[in-house]
């Protein structure tokens, strides 16, 4: 076959071949009475093996030792090509993130996406500050879209960046809600805890539903995080964890307090005590446990704490029953 026909039947051009025989990957097997040349059989299939190569990403220098290097294994090759393709793929898919994100600040001009690009930078910056400017500077008039936010916030360990990255999040309603939601449930346990503080500022419904999803959590901190939120949100749905917490001695000062602001109305405050009683009746509640049960119901109002009070002052355990007594006194005063 002359180069024109291998050309149409291979796919590769003239020219191409032409390259091929000059680094001496492919010779022609002869040559007409004319000089043209002419291509066997074995010719075109070792071809077809080099553009096989090529489009595993194999350079030419790489395929010719492949093709000709009895010696030559595709193992350590093939490795390292897998290496520079994820490579790619990681830059590809950076790429295409950012430009998402710019799409989704709706950019007016040209200066837009500059401002948005620099934020965007900004908030990867190796510097702390630069980071916290970046996030103080999130709500001008071209912001930072909320899933860079939210990544921001889930990787930041610097306790002032991680403040300023919550205030940007809350300001930018509750677009975020739902990707701060799938933190909750990583396998790091410090992105399930930035995670929670940042749904607990997030103002609307939805943070408070996906707040409450987290009493269900496994981890103990992102339960107690959600607790004690939605106590301040009025949620009495938190009673039981926020309990769990005094009973634990985790957060248990938060905890009670939280507990003193869901007793607003006399009916829930009756509650409140109620449970808290049960818990201090039970066997297995430890004497330090109960020690905190009992200062728990100082800021309880209604007849129920009182009484229980009453009765915990003559308690067999003298700390619960000094304690108790002790308070009496104190919301006697009051």
């Amino acid at each position: 076959m002359l180069i024109g026909e291998v050309a149409r039947r291979s796919g590769v051009s003239a020219r191409m071949l032409r390259h091929y025989e000059s680094l001496g990957l492919v010779r022609p097997s002869g040559r007409t009475g004319s000089g043209y040349r002419e291509y066997c059989g074995d010719d075109v299939r070792r071809i077809f093996h080099i553009e096989s190569l090529r489009s595993l990403g194999l350079s030419l220098r790489e395929i010719g030792r492949a093709l000709d290097d009895p010696g030559f294994t595709p193992s350590a090759l093939v490795d390292d090509l897998i290496g520079q393709t994820l490579e790619r793929l990681a830059a590809e898919t950076e790429l295409l993130t950012r430009l998402r994100r710019i799409d989704a600040a709706e950019p007016a001009d040209w200066e837009d996406v500059l401002q948005v690009v620099a934020l965007l930078q900004a908030l990867g910056s190796k510097s702390a500050d630069t980071r916290q400017r970046a996030a103080l500077s999130s709500a001008d008039e071209v912001p930072v879209p909320v899933d860079a936010l939210v990544e921001a916030a889930l990787s930041e360990s610097e306790p002032n960046v991680a403040g300023a990255l919550r205030w940007a999040l809350a300001r930018s309603g509750d677009g975020g809600t739902a990707l701060l939601a799938e933190g909750l449930g990583s396998p790091v346990a410090a992105v399930r805890e930035r995670a929670v503080r940042s749904l607990a500022e997030m103002p609307g419904d939805k943070a408070t539903l996906r707040l409450r999803d987290a009493l269900a959590n496994p981890d103990g901190v992102v339960r107690g995080q959600a607790a004690l939120a939605l106590g301040t949100r009025g949620v009495a749905d938190a009673v039981p964890t926020l309990i769990d917490m005094i009973v634990e001695g985790r957060n248990d000062t938060d905890a009670a307090d939280a507990l003193s602001e869901l007793a607003g109305d006399s009916t829930t405050a009756d509650q409140i005590a109620t449970v808290l009683v049960e818990r201090l009746a039970l066997d297995t509640t430890e004497a330090p446990a109960r020690g905190r049960l009992t200062q728990a119901l100082a800021d309880i109002p209604g007849t129920t704490a009182s009484h229980a009070l009453v009765e915990l002052s003559h308690d067999g355990d003298r700390a619960v029953a000094l304690t108790a007594a002790y308070l009496l006194r104190l919301r006697e005063e009051r």
